[in-house]
């Protein structure tokens, strides 16, 4: 009886490895990589067609697979970017004229012009508070606020009032005054042109079963750098094949392979990210859009096309040590040849220089799958960067491990641990 059990589990796994390398292997790896990073992409850089055309294609992609739209009936989570430049600004405060320099404010109107009647809440900032915490959390939350700034924060205060930035349309307004006083009797007037610049991620859903309310996310960024200055070959197109079609390779093909399995209890969220290479404004937004407590766990891919550095059938965690989460991930590997490893690079800060960063901030146990030797990449950012220096091999058996690896959180089984703020200060 024991020997029959044994035999019809190893069947069981047999049909299982079978069943996975259908969907997941070499052959359908290059056939997206190669369509994401062909010429007629144009490099993906945000703000062109080539970015569009790469959107349109992953959008097609998730839907092939099955999954939901992310708002009603498109993929496509649509949001902008404002380029704010100061034109002119004065008033008075206290019956007192105020100089332009002094004054600075975060709206996305073209013209302001507030008074002590307009009901804007007055804060203080006084010299052992950080300014940039406080007008984080103010954008956050929304509502009209009028700061009156300590003249010590006159280099923060700076940065907020220097104009030609990108940033997220604002949910209320925030005028700030470099005065050591508090408002009485006031009059301020803002002009400045702003510039609404659209971007878009790509998100799919696959609703889970009996624990709707909690997600699990699979990522990667679309975007890179666009078309530049001829090499001495005489090509000036930035292609991404790794940084970052690889990734996003992967995430299409996760989608197609869980869509088919069709027994994940916990919903799944896919996501192409935009502006990584600007920002992480795409990331950013997204992070936004969700409860960071219903996020059980996000698996972002990263430059997977290349061999790590201990060979094939590895790859790397960012910030493994901040959770429990590559424990969970290497017992479900244990039966199978692959490897993960935490990140060999840490003074490269890889955990906060990818999109994982936003969420694991805020508690998510969110890390960055990868197997890029940062030390020494030969085309990073190169034009080099090109469908024929990867390994569609190791690339299919990279993402054949993170579907396995993620089964039981996926499952709802295991929960990974939070990242907490300790740990994110180590």
């Amino acid at each position: 009886m024991h020997r029959y059990f044994i035999l019809l589990l190893l069947a069981k796994q047999t049909a299982y490895c079978q069943h996975i390398d259908k969907i997941i292997n070499a052959k359908e790896v290059e056939r997206i990589e190669r369509i994401l990073s062909a010429d007629d992409m144009g490099g993906r850089k945000i703000y062109t067609p080539g970015i569009d055309k790469a959107a349109a294609f992953i959008a097609d992609e998730f839907k092939k697979a099955g999954l939901q739209p992310v708002a009603g009936k498109s993929y496509l989570q649509e949001f902008a970017m404002l380029r704010i430049n100061p034109v002119q600004a004065g008033g008075t405060l206290n019956g007192k004229p105020l100089e332009e320099r002094n004054i600075a404010a975060i709206t996305a109107k073209e013209e302001l012009s507030i008074n002590q009647g307009s009901g804007y809440t007055m804060k203080v900032v006084q010299a052992k508070d950080t300014l940039g915490s406080i007008v984080s959390r103010l954008q956050r939350t929304g509502g009209d606020h009028l700061l009156m700034v300590d003249t010590i924060h006159r280099a923060m205060f700076e940065r907020l009032k220097r104009g030609g930035r990108s940033q997220f349309t604002p949910k209320g307004n925030i005028v700030l005054v470099m005065a050591n006083e508090e408002a009485g009797e006031y009059s301020i007037q803002v002009k400045q042109t702003v510039n609404a610049m659209p971007l878009k991620n790509v998100v799919g859903v696959l609703p889970g079963k009996s624990k709707k309310e909690e997600y699990v996310i699979f990522s990667g960024h679309y975007d890179h750098l666009g078309i530049g200055r001829a090499n001495a070959a005489g090509d000036s197109i930035y292609n991404g094949a790794n940084d970052d079609a690889a990734g996003i390779t992967a995430v299409i093909m996760l989608a197609n392979y869980f869509a088919k399995k069709k027994d994940n209890e916990r919903t799944l969220i896919f996501a192409a990210f935009t502006a990584e290479e600007s920002g992480g404004f795409g990331s950013t937004y997204f992070s936004q859009q969700y409860n960071p407590d219903q996020v059980m766990a996000m698996f972002n891919i990263e430059m997977i096309g290349t061999e790590s550095k201990w060979g094939t059938n590895s790859a790397f965690i960012t910030g493994y040590e901040k959770s429990d989460m590559g424990k969970i991930l290497e017992k479900n590997l244990a039966n199978t040849a692959f490897r993960f490893y935490p990140d060999p690079y840490p003074t490269q800060q890889l955990f906060y220089r990818s999109d994982n960063a936003t969420l694991a901030r805020l508690g998510v146990p969110a890390h960055t799958i990868s197997t890029s030797k940062m030390d020494s990449e030969k085309y990073y950012h190169t034009q080099e960067d090109e469908i024929e220096t990867l390994d569609m091999n190791n690339m299919a058996a990279i993402i054949r491990a993170i579907a396995i690896s993620s089964t039981t959180i996926v499952a709802g089984k295991d929960t990974p641990t939070r990242v907490t703020s300790e740990s994110l200060k180590r």
